[in-house]
This record gives C-alpha cells, sequence and structure tokens, in this order.
C-alpha cells in the first residue's frame, strides 16, 4: 500500500475540465465515485476507489472491482459528499502529504462548493494546506495563517484571494496591486490580482484563506 507523498483524486466531473495532461500527473491516484471508471479507461490504475458508485451501472461496477483492491462502499442517504469521504481517506489511511482533487469543478455547482468549503469542516480544516482543487484553467489552494510565497504555474497569470473566514493583517507584497496588514472581516470574494513575476508572496494572521490561480486562455486548452 503507497503511503505519503501526493494522492490525486479524480471525480465524477465533467471531462472537459481535466487537465490535459492527465496520464502525465505524478502521484497516487484514487477514484471516486465514477471518476474510478474514467481512471480505468484511461489506463490509470487507483489504489483505491471511494463512493456510494450510485451513477454507475452493475457491469461499470464490477470492472471497478475488478480493477481495483481497496473499494469502499458508502450509502447514498448521507451528510457528505463522496469526495469528502475520499480525502479524508487520502490523508488519515494512506497518510498523503498532499491531495490534489481533478473533476470537482464546473458541474454540479452544489457538489463543487460542498468540494469548496470542506476545509471549513473541523475534521478536514488542519489538512487546508495540503489540499488544491486543479482544473484546465483554475488551481485552487488554501492557507492557514501564516507567510507564504506562491509559484506561478504555467499559464496562470491571475490570482484571486477569498477569504473563507475573516482575516487579519492581509499583505500582498509584490503583486501588481499591493495590500499592507489589510483587515478583511468578512468571508467574501476580495481581491483579484496579477503576478509580476514569478512568485508572488502574502502573509495573514488569522482566518482561512482561498487562492486561485486563473488563466483566461481557456479555448486554447480545450479540446
Amino acid at each position: 500500500m503507497p503511503r505519503g507523498g501526493t494522492f490525486n483524486l479524480l471525480v465524477g466531473g465533467p471531462k472537459a475540465e481535466w487537465p490535459a495532461n492527465l496520464t502525465q500527473i505524478d502521484g497516487t491516484w484514487i477514484g471516486v465515485d465514477r471518476g474510478t471508471l474514467r481512471l480505468i479507461e484511461q489506463n490509470i490504475q487507483p489504489v483505491a476507489a471511494i463512493g456510494d458508485f450510485d451513477s454507475l451501472q452493475e457491469p461499470e461496477l464490477q470492472l471497478v472491482r475488478r480493477n481495483v483492491k481497496d473499494v469502499r462502499s458508502a450509502q447514498a442517504e448521507k451528510d457528505f459528499t463522496d469526495t469528502q469521504m475520499a480525502v479524508m481517506v487520502a490523508f488519515r489511511d494512506y497518510h498523503a502529504e498532499r491531495v490534489d482533487i481533478y473533476g470537482a469543478t464546473g458541474g454540479r455547482l452544489d457538489h463543487f462548493l460542498a468540494n469548496l468549503f470542506l476545509v471549513l469542516e473541523p475534521q478536514y480544516k488542519r489538512y487546508a494546506g495540503q489540499i488544491r482543487l486543479i482544473d484546465r484553467q483554475n488551481t485552487i489552494s488554501f492557507f492557514l495563517p501564516g507567510q507564504y510565497t506562491i509559484h506561478k504555474e504555467p499559464d496562470k497569470r491571475y490570482l484571486a484571494f477569498v477569504p473563507l473566514t475573516p482575516i487579519d493583517h492581509l499583505t500582498l507584497s509584490d503583486e501588481k496591486y499591493e495590500l499592507h496588514d489589510e483587515p478583511i472581516p468578512y468571508a467574501i470574494s476580495f481581491a483579484s490580482n496579477e503576478f509580476v513575476g514569478e512568485t508572488g508572496r502574502f502573509r495573514f494572521d488569522t482566518g482561512l484563506l482561498c487562492v486561485i490561480q486563473s488563466s483566461d486562455t481557456y479555448e486554447a486548452h480545450h479540446e
């Protein structure tokens, strides 16, 4: 059983939102519900399959069971998403150092919001800095209080800083639009910004901050 390192989750979102190089992404894969079937179709071997599998027909479910050793089924009626369950399994049972979630955007809005805000729940919040949501156009990361240097990803020019809880003393020291010790008392979409170099620095004292790197070149990458 693999331990540590980066674990990639593929969930049941639209294929159009996947990064183009899915098969070239490093790390260990976990399939989430229909995402498991899609990994098998891509010739990617997941170490685990997690979900209620209510979107799969019986032959598809049997294919999953033949190809994945660690299959964990949940009841369809539950108070959490399949992705939340998979995130906890990755950290708790596989001791992941980071979890990257693919396919969690662009589909059902209720699923996306549940996955976006899972870092606010007590059992996940301590892992917030180790979770990312990634699609073809955006990388969504979460940060607990501290000082950070964020590296610009290829084709990602834009930055957005979105407080998920009230933030104290937010400082953006070398982005295009600087801030200095700014209090953000409400959890609202706060600041769009841009990289001016290959890195950006920021710090804050309290709260939970969502940082989005994005591109406006989606059509150029669309298959």
